[in-house]
């Protein structure tokens, strides 16, 4: 895979369960424990989910009528599995979407359902990711000797 393919991101820690996210383009964003209101890694999956279908949604229905409210709630149950360990499971995205009367909204609303559809069955990157079961992998660089 080249260079057009990858998609990364990097953190670093500023203080104990603290870190400071950064993309390639210079946007940057605080996460931690959930001991303040830092996202926890687990409200960025959510996030993650919701907005990546989100935006798929939005370019699709927009096209032919700006939606007068969008918003979404993603949720899902943490469980804390012995065996599997920890992961959440009944992963759900709830949409609310309208648009102004008139024959511009009628295309949007027409549109919504089967640009949700393709979203969630192929456009959608991280639900994807997510529900096909991608194996990460972790590595630890050693630190070189003084």
């Amino acid at each position: 895979m080249g260079d057009d393919t990858l998609r990364q991101v990097q953190f670093e820690r500023t203080a104990n369960s603290k870190y400071e996210v950064r993309n390639i383009r210079g946007g940057s964003l605080s996460v931690g424990s959930g001991a303040d209101t830092d996202f926890t890694p687990v409200e960025l999956l959510l996030a993650a989910i919701g907005t990546c279908s989100a935006i798929d949604v939005d370019v699709v229905t927009s096209r032919r009528a700006e939606p007068t409210e969008f918003r979404a709630v993603v949720s899902g149950d943490k469980i804390r599995d012995p065996e599997q360990g920890n992961r959440l499971e009944n992963l759900a995205v709830e949409f609310t979407i309208t648009f102004p009367e008139g024959e511009d909204g009628d295309k949007a609303r027409e549109a919504l359902p089967r640009a949700v559809k393709m979203s969630h069955d192929r456009l959608c990157t991280v639900s994807r990711t997510v529900e096909l079961g991608t194996p990460v992998t972790t590595t630890l660089f050693d630190e070189p000797s003084a």
